[in-house]
């Protein structure tokens, strides 16, 4: 295959889960068969393809299905990988709270948008527990679109400030992460829906965080990637660029995806683990509010893609995920609790032997502390010093 052919693949498409294809300009969000749409097959991405001139994700346009000329960006990508020990291993760390609104959502909210704004949208509507809010709500700003955010109400208010901040109209809505989403399908019947669970271009977007593990270590897969889970998006983007680069033969094996979520909230890992959710009871509020979706709409993909790696998923208790945050703040990396499910993971997985110190390890922290400053202080009005005895403390 010629360069001309990997850097602009002919009529890619989008698929529903029954096969049915469809135009990538469509205006729909889901398949006529009422599952989530995928953009069908790219190659992967050759290092002579990657525009080292440009600093952020775009640098990956190659491997990206929208055209420059329309890119809604503001530096998304790039952010630092950090070397640091944790127990008796080095990990390196994926800091995804420096992206523009100090979350990963960033990344694959620049590439929605930029497909979004390509086909003419002039306002859009999302519903979001925080983080992918702001993001949708700054994106939109850049772009010069209008953005109704519909939000839970109990969402950390540092989160709602934001998206207000940037002109967003903010519809807060009582009950479960799920029943703000079913408001948001119901008002999508009016307003062109930019989904960070149902729309397949975040996806597109999610993926490039594989890209620049990729790049950083040298063109090579890192051995495990840990990831944290609420909808999914993190671990189907990885799966879908390990999965181009091995298919263009770029990296001779894909990496394990191990996903930590929170344990009223573990659909993903539980059905992994052929676990009966009902077994757990009642769901329970979580600290790590970013995780807490009780119906992925990408469960399938999800399961598949860790499956798929040889990798596995837990569900880690609320004193876990808060013993990490502390423990990643004792390394000067001050992650909001949803991202410390990864760390918390990671204890687990390594806990077991089936992360191994001798590998390479990449955890991905998905956003900032600051932004969950309420539940921050919470966690370290338990504590009055980070406690020595937890897994990954020094």
């Amino acid at each position: 295959m010629d360069d001309e052919q990997l850097s602009a693949p002919t009529a890619p498409h989008l698929h529903d889960r029954s096969g049915k294809r469809y135009p990538l300009d469509s205006p729909r969000w889901r398949g006529e068969d009422g599952s989530p749409l995928a953009v069908g097959p790219l190659p992967g991405l050759r290092p002579e393809q990657i525009d080292t001139a440009e600093r952020s994700l775009w640098r990956y346009h190659a491997a990206l299905p929208v055209p420059l000329s329309h890119r809604v960006s503001l530096g998304e990508g790039c952010t630092p990988m950090v070397r640091t020990a944790w127990g008796s291993q080095h990990v390196h760390f994926k800091l995804e709270w420096f992206n523009p609104t100090s979350s990963f959502k960033d990344r694959g909210v620049s590439v929605m948008m930029s497909h979004l704004a390509a086909h003419g949208a002039d306002r859009v509507l999302e519903d979001s527990s925080g983080n992918a809010g702001a993001s949708v709500a700054a994106y939109a700003a850049a772009a010069g679109v209008r953005a109704r955010i519909i939000v839970p109400a109990a969402t950390s208010a540092a989160k709602i400030l934001q998206a207000r901040a940037y002109g967003a109209e903010i519809e807060l809505v009582g009950g479960t992460r799920d029943e703000v989403a079913d408001e948001a399908v119901r008002q999508s019947k009016e307003i062109p829906y930019a989904s960070h669970n149902w729309h397949p271009l975040f996806i597109q977007g999610t993926k490039t965080v594989a890209y620049e593990m990729w790049e950083s270590l040298g063109f090579t897969a890192p051995d495990n990637v840990v990831l944290v889970a609420g909808a999914g998006s993190n671990v189907i983007g990885c799966d879908l660029a390990f999965g181009e680069l091995l298919g263009a033969g770029l990296i001779d094996r894909r990496p394990r995806l191990f996903v930590g979520q929170p344990e009223h909230w573990a659909t993903i890992a539980d059905t992994v683990n052929g676990i009966d959710r009902a077994a757990r009871g009642d769901r329970v509020p979580t600290i790590a509010e970013g995780a807490s979706i009780a119906h992925p709409v990408r469960l399938p993909e999800a399961v598949e893609a860790v499956r798929r790696s040889g990798g596995g998923a837990c569900a880690v208790t609320e004193a876990e995920i808060h013993a990490a945050v502390r423990a990643l703040s004792a390394r000067g990396l001050y992650a909001e609790p949803t991202s410390a499910v990864a760390a918390a993971a990671l204890d687990r997985f390594t806990a077991s032997g089936e992360i191994a110190p001798g590998e390479t390890t990449v955890v991905v922290l998905t956003g900032a502390g600051l932004k969950s400053a309420e539940k921050m202080a919470a966690v370290f009005a338990e504590h009055s010093a980070v406690p020595r005895e937890h897994g990954g403390a020094r």
